[in-house]
């Protein structure tokens, strides 16, 4: 498992009132811890004592350096920084956004709090990401690396289109490709065409480069599957909004997924997308000639966890039974929230002693649940589970293989609760 990210803001601010507002905008908004600092002394006893630091926004007036001193010492640290002022200065904004300053932002702009608060969240979130650049061209390969990086970004390079579909096959971690256009053998168009062909626009953001003067070719890009285009040469504002914008739609559109497939309590799969799934899953096991369970379970006496400890606890009993049913699945079940306190499950490869094992193992994980209220109460919690085994090569559709679950899930209820009652043929 790996190490858990740095999440602290640090806010160099001569003002008390203004550094409360904006940690304001970082803790209360996006629940991030605040480190503030008043002076660049302070700054540095801030960053040497917190190690999770990951982003630095720093006004520009200090009692103790000039604005010159202040990005110097910034840019040093490495970290992302973005320079919150009080006045707009031309010749200031060319002189710092020069030196790795992610971004000049003015106090006295409308909605400026709220794009800070847009702006952390969207580094924090990059840094979860890999970014990939395809350029036959060493300069612009590392002029665009250096970017994606000071944005948060993990950075892969690729020397041609071939290499670079290559490497997106080879890491899946890669959400975002910055292709030019010019480059031997395939070109960034076909590129782009290939990479759609394989990967939908909820997968992957695509932005063409080009310094080529051919109006044409905005077209031919986005009409093979970019998402964007940007002319060389062009500014670290631009190439950042660009970016942005497109790793902003990508989150999107996987919200609305979200809200489309999953269910909104627990986060897994609701019962229409499970159909979806388990459907195209149970045929695959069909005619790969493999075993199958489809299993029924639901939160023993749930009207009385409710009338006991409120609905709010029979919601964090739910959450609890869910985060129980993630950590359980193996990466190829599937499971799904059914409606109140009802979950299904599809599991492949399984007989009936290893049904048996693998669902009286989730049965004793659930039953083991100590489910903690905002007051310090506590109480457990058991499940019942209704197992229909599908032996290999039986022909048995999803909506007769859980009502087959059902039905032995009603006999483990009958049958004293809290146990797995399993079944391999059709209940009559």
């Amino acid at each position: 498992m790996s190490a858990p990210l740095p999440q602290r803001v640090l806010i160099l601010e001569n003002s008390r009132s203004y550094a409360s507002m904006l940690a304001e905008a970082m803790e209360q908004r996006l629940g991030l811890p605040v480190a503030l600092a008043r002076t660049l002394a302070e700054a540095d006893a801030a960053l040497a004592s917190n190690p999770d630091i990951f982003l630095v926004l720093s006004g520009l007036v200090l009692p103790d350096a000039t604005q010159d001193a202040i990005i110097e010492r910034l840019a040093q640290t490495g970290l992302p920084v973005v320079v919150v002022s009080s006045t707009y200065d031309e010749a200031l904004r060319e002189r710092i956004l020069g030196r790795s300053v992610i971004d000049y932002v003015i106090k006295s702009a409308p909605g400026h709090l709220d794009y800070l608060a847009w702006l952390a969240q969207r580094l924090d979130r990059n840094r979860r990401i890999a970014a990939l650049v395809v350029d036959d061209s060493p300069s612009a390969r590392l002029m665009a690396a250096e970017l994606l990086s000071s944005y948060g970004f993990r950075v892969l390079l690729a020397t041609s289109g071939e290499h670079g579909l290559r490497a997106v096959e080879q890491d899946h971690g890669i959400r975002l490709v910055i292709t030019d256009h010019e480059m031997p053998g395939m070109t960034g168009v076909e590129l782009s065409a290939k990479l759609r062909e394989r990967y939908p626009r909820d997968r992957l953001a695509i932005i063409g480069v080009s310094g080529a003067n051919k109006p044409e070719l905005v077209a031919r890009f986005l009409k093979n599957g970019a998402n964007d285009f940007l002319h060389k040469p062009f500014s670290r504002e631009e190439f950042f909004c660009r970016v942005s914008q497109n790793i902003d739609n990508l989150d999107l559109i996987g919200t609305l997924q979200d809200l489309a497939t999953k269910d909104f309590l627990t986060g897994l799969s609701n019962r229409r997308h499970f159909f979806e799934l388990a459907e195209r899953r149970l045929e695959g096991y069909r005619q790969a000639g493999r075993q199958a369970a489809v299993a029924t379970l639901d939160i023993d006496h749930f009207k009385k966890i409710n009338d006991t400890w409120g609905h709010d606890g029979g919601d964090l009993a739910l959450k609890a039974v869910a985060r129980v049913l993630q950590s359980h699945m193996r990466q190829e079940d599937i499971c799904a929230r059914f409606g109140g306190e009802e979950f299904v499950v599809l599991a492949g490869g399984l007989d009936t002693d290893a049904s048996r094992a693998y669902f009286e193992a989730l049965r004793e994980r659930i039953a083991a649940i100590d489910v903690e209220l905002p007051d310090d109460r506590r109480f457990g919690l058991t499940t019942s589970i209704g197992v229909r085994l599908i032996p290999a090569g039986e022909v048995v559709a999803l909506h007769a293989a859980l009502n087959d679950s059902d039905r032995q899930l009603y006999l483990a209820k009958a049958g004293g609760r809290n146990r797995v009652d399993i079944t391999a043929t059709t209940a009559a």
